[in-house]
């Protein structure tokens, strides 16, 4: 309960930090060289190469740039900035990760490997330059999508890099089928025993289902979007608890 605690108030600060949103005045974007390069690096498990996916770097930084020119703006679709935000987060996760592999074994070596003033996690080191405007990792998840988005599946299409992180989905996030695809993400994610273990007894569910419950009990209380994604359904009694959470790199 204290570390949830700690991270409303921390999202509550940064929210405040981050009160404008990098825009421009370009046409939606194309994610095909970002769903190129995950179809690539990753497995149908959410697992990634690095080591293949550092030979494509380039590729990856020519995608980032691209992100970074062409921020969205108001005459984009809500489905059309969110994939954006997604996909971005997404990207630049792995980007970070590659910048430091293969002398990292999780994402939470970075506090202490990179030595920035002020900087104490990865979520906080500015290497995003969006629409002019440098930002964080958190920048992105706290103060634009989840300040912008009424939308709690986003916590199945984050991903941060480690093994109990939602799975990096093998395909870039698209306007067209982002509903789709985030209820893909939700069923994958609830489903995986190695995140969520459902029974008819009990649910062992994801931190991430605790860190984040505000955002999906503002919608529908928690038994009901395990129902909604898990193949084993539950009631109202039945207890449920979380699993403790493995911040090794989802590498492969």
């Amino acid at each position: 309960m204290k570390y949830v605690a700690f991270i409303a108030l921390f999202t509550v600060a940064l929210l405040g930090n981050c009160t404008t949103t990098p825009t421009s005045t370009a046409p939606p974007v194309e994610h095909t060289a970002w769903d190129k390069l995950l179809k690539k690096h990753v497995n149908d498990k959410g697992f990634v190469n690095y080591t293949n996916f550092k030979k494509d770097y380039d590729e990856l930084k020519k995608y980032l740039d691209m992100l970074s020119a062409n921020a969205p703006n108001n005459k984009w679709t809500q489905e059309e900035q969110l994939a954006y935000w997604i996909n971005a987060y997404n990207a630049f996760t792995v980007q970070l990760i590659l910048d430091n592999y293969p002398g990292i074994s999780s994402i939470k070596d970075l506090g202490s490997k990179v030595k920035i003033p002020f900087v104490s996690d990865a979520w906080t080191i500015k290497f995003i330059t969006i629409g002019g405007k440098k930002m964080d990792l958190n920048n992105i998840e706290h103060g634009i999508i989840r300040k912008k988005f009424d939308e709690p599946r986003i916590h199945f299409a984050l991903v941060c890099a480690a093994k109990s992180c939602p799975p990096l989905r093998n395909e870039a996030f698209v306007a067209a089928r982002l509903d789709t695809q985030l209820d893909d993400q939700g069923r994958d994610f609830l489903n995986d025993k190695t995140k969520n273990n459902v029974t008819k007894d009990k649910a062992e569910l994801s931190k991430i289902l605790s860190w984040y419950g505000g955002d999906f009990t503002k919608k529908m209380p928690m038994v009901d979007w395990v129902n909604k994604y898990s193949a084993v359904k539950i009631d109202k009694k039945t207890p449920i608890s979380h699993l403790d959470y493995d911040w090794d790199l989802n590498g492969k």
